[in-house]
C-alpha cells in the first residue's frame, strides 16, 4: 500500500527518525551476532538496528530491488560497515537453516497476504534459540481530538485499501497470536504508545510527515475505488491536521512482540531456550 515512491522513502526516514527511541529501545544485538532484517525497505529502521548494536552483523533483505539500492546508498552514507544488503522473498529466503541468531522484522507483515507463511520462513532460518521481534501498527489505535467522522473515514479508507491488496493495517493487534501460531515460544507483547500534542515539543509535526502523509498518500487511490469523493477526502484530511492544532491531541499505539524459536531436547520435548 505504501512504502516504494520518494515520497514515501522520505515518510519512513522521518518515522524512522522520529520513532527511533520509543520503538527500539532496548534493542541491542551482541557483538558477533549474526541478525536478519525482515523487509527493510529503505533502510530507516536497518541504520538505527547498526548504529546500536556496531558488533553485530546485519543482512537486511526486501523484495524491491529499488529499495535495496536506496538502503544501500543511505548505509553508505552514514558510514556503516555491519550491514549487507540482498534482494529477497521473506517467504522464501535464500539462506541455510540456523543462520541468524535474531531476527528483526518491522512494519513488514502488515503488507503480506499470508504473514503467517512469512513467520514460518524466517523461523527455519533462525537458531534454536534465536529470537525475533516485530513492530507492527494498528491504525484502529489511532485516538484523535477533536473526534470527527471525517478524519476516521480517511483512516478507514487506507484499512480498507490495504485489506482489498492483501495486508491488514490492524495487524498489531494480532502480533502475540501470530507468532505463538508460528509455534515461537516465550512471545511477549508489548505496547509502545505515541501521544502528540501542542505540549510535547515536536509531536504534532511528527504526526503531520508520519501518520497524515502517510493516510493523504492514498488519497487517488481511494478516489478511484470509491472509498471517498474528493470533497468527503480533502475534509477528512483537514480535521486529521486540526488533531496536530492548539487544542488538538493525537494518540496511537504500537504493538512489539518478541519470542523464541525453540529448543528441543534429547526427548524431542520442546522447550525454550
Amino acid at each position: 500500500m505504501h512504502g516504494r515512491s520518494d515520497r514515501e522513502s522520505m515518510r519512513l526516514l522521518d518515522q524512522a527518525s522520529g520513532l527511533g527511541s520509543l520503538l527500539h529501545e532496548g534493542t541491542h544485538y551482541p557483538a558477533g551476532s549474526m541478525v536478519l532484517g525482515a523487509g527493510c525497505g529503505v533502510g530507516a529502521q536497518t541504520i538505527l538496528l547498526a548504529r546500536n548494536s556496531p558488533g553485530a552483523h546485519f543482512i537486511s533483505v526486501d523484495i524491491s530491488p529499488d529499495s535495496i539500492l536506496q538502503a544501500e546508498e543511505r548505509t553508505s552514507s552514514e558510514g556503516l560497515t555491519n550491514v549487507a544488503f540482498r534482494q529477497a522473498d521473506i517467504k522464501d529466503l535464500p539462506f541455510h537453516a540456523s543462520t541468524f541468531d535474531h531476527i528483526f522484522v518491522c512494519f513488514t507483515l502488515e503488507h503480506i497476504p499470508d504473514p503467517l507463511r512469512a513467520l514460518g520462513s524466517l523461523k527455519k532460518v533462525l537458531r534454536p534459540g534465536g529470537t525475533i521481534k516485530a513492530i507492527e501498527g494498528d491504525h484502529g489505535s489511532a485516538i484523535i481530538y477533536p473526534d470527527t467522522k471525517a478524519a476516521h473515514h480517511v483512516i478507514d479508507c487506507l484499512v480498507t485499501l490495504q485489506r482489498q491488496a492483501g495486508g491488514n493495517a490492524l495487524i498489531g493487534r494480532e502480533l502475540e497470536y501470530l507468532l505463538t501460531d508460528a509455534e515461537f515460544v516465550d512471545v511477549k507483547v508489548t505496547p509502545r504508545q505515541t501521544y502528540a500534542s501542542p505540549g510535547v515539543s515536536g509531536s504534532s509535526e511528527a504526526v503531520k510527515s508520519i501518520f497524515i502523509a502517510m493516510i493523504g498518500g492514498v488519497r487517488e487511490q481511494a478516489i478511484e475505488e470509491g472509498l471517498a469523493d474528493p470533497e468527503a477526502w480533502d475534509w477528512g484530511i483537514r480535521d486529521l491536521y486540526r488533531t496536530t492544532e492548539r487544542d488538538g491531541v493525537f494518540c496511537y499505539t504500537f504493538f512489539m512482540a518478541v519470542g523464541k524459536k525453540a529448543v528441543k531436547s534429547r526427548g524431542d520435548t520442546v522447550i525454550a531456550a
